[in-house]
């Protein structure tokens, strides 16, 4: 599973949050989150609390696997 870049930053900006108000909502460090999203490959769980962070669902910000 990996964060599709555009996708997190649309919802990030729609969210009207920064890195360090999602990661909180996320229950994470901003350092954490920020390790996640740059990771080539994610857990369904780190990816679940990256999408809690910007209030959207895991399928918001997923790229489509092949």
């Amino acid at each position: 599973m990996r964060i599709n870049d555009t996708k997190f930053d649309l919802a990030l900006a729609n969210s009207g949050l920064t890195i360090g108000q999602a990661a909180d909502r996320a229950g994470i460090s901003r350092q954490r989150y920020t390790t996640i999203l740059n990771q080539k490959r994610v857990t369904p769980q780190a990816a679940g609390k990256i999408a809690k962070g910007v209030g959207v669902t895991v399928e918001q910000i997923i790229e489509a696997e092949n």
